[in-house]
């Protein structure tokens, strides 16, 4: 499915960064950042022009190319890595920061990826993170037709109790990147530390 999406010439969620991390970058700490499904390299790009090492993962191929154009166009260097989540080692104590902007993954699934994550931060690391909620099915503006993959305050709170939150809330917003999140959403941000 992703790889389809991703094959029209234009970026399909845009090139600018979604507006929760821009807002928030620098509550990250300087160092070594994770990009979780980052899709065509918006978000990456932008982490990279604030002097992070990043290292972006993804599980299409098509979306990591149109990642790979947008960083050489922009003069920087990104680590890209073609992979499933499901099976991607983020590995312990290793990253200064984490970011999650609209990973859309089964429960079950984000479950066990929210464990590696909090493993995978250095101590002070910080993750990043803004995802549809339930609510978001009213509006029809983006985020697929799955509750599943859905985040909430409550389900970030259980499976991040291990971090320590900055900033957790639910709200509505226009989201307007590119042509597949358009108008007003239903949102969670997360901003927490290890």
């Amino acid at each position: 499915m992703w790889d389809e999406r991703y094959s029209a010439e234009e970026y399909v969620y845009g090139t600018t960064p979604n507006k929760f991390l821009e807002e928030n970058v620098n509550f990250i700490p300087k160092g070594k950042v994770l990009s979780l499904a980052e899709g065509e390299g918006r978000n990456a790009v932008f982490l990279a022009k604030q002097g992070y090492s990043v290292t972006a993962v993804d599980a299409s191929r098509v979306g990591l190319e149109k990642a790979r154009k947008l960083a050489e166009d922009n003069g920087v260097v990104i680590e890209f890595i073609y992979a499933d989540l499901e099976e991607y080692d983020i590995g312990e104590n290793r990253w200064d920061g984490i970011v999650s902007i609209f990973c859309p993954v089964p429960s079950v699934l984000r479950k066990e990826l929210h464990k590696k994550v909090v493993a995978g931060l250095k101590q002070n690391g910080v993750l990043l993170l803004e995802a549809y909620t339930p609510n978001q099915l009213k509006y029809g503006t983006g985020g697929g037709g799955s509750e599943d993959s859905m985040m909430s305050k409550e389900s970030l709170s259980l499976e991040l109790a291990d971090l320590k939150f900055s900033h957790l809330i639910e709200l509505e917003r226009d989201v307007v990147e590119g042509v597949y999140h358009t108008e007003l959403g239903a949102v969670v941000q997360a901003i927490a530390s290890k």
